[in-house]
This record gives structure tokens, C-alpha cells and sequence, in this order.
């Protein structure tokens, strides 16, 4: 298993926010959701980074960040 690059707690929190009661999180689901998260968040960060080289900048920018998001149809 590759190492995460998220931390587990964060994203623990994350789905205790979502529920509406009170809940337990197996470290299963906190794992799955992770590996989702950190590969969704890659194809943000790489199509974030073409629209930086893009604009012959070094430096992301949130306009950039919401452009890979339009590209990649989840914003």
C-alpha cells in the first residue's frame, strides 16, 4: 500500500460532519475515502499545474484550481 498523503483524522472528521447523528468510522472507510480523496485531489493538482505553465506562471493560483475544476467537470 502507498503512503497516504492525507491524514486519516481529517478526513475522519469529514464524515462525522456528513452524518447527521452520532456515528462511528471504521479505519476502512477512513482509508477508502482517503485513497479517493488524494486521487481526485492529484487530478485537480495536474490539471491545475497545465493551466499555471499555461499562463507562463510558477505559482498555482485558486483561478487555477477552479479551472482544472471546470475542466474536469467537478466544480
Amino acid at each position: 500500500m502507498a503512503k497516504k498523503i492525507l491524514p486519516l483524522a481529517p478526513v475522519e472528521r469529514l464524515i462525522r460532519a456528513a452524518s447527521e447523528g452520532d456515528i462511528r468510522v471504521s479505519e476502512s472507510a477512513r482509508s477508502a475515502l482517503t485513497d479517493e480523496l488524494e486521487k481526485i485531489g492529484m487530478k485537480i493538482a495536474k490539471e491545475a499545474i497545465i493551466e499555471t505553465k499555461h499562463a507562463g506562471r510558477k505559482t498555482v493560483k485558486a483561478e487555477d484550481i477552479n479551472r482544472a475544476l471546470d475542466i474536469l467537470k467537478l466544480g
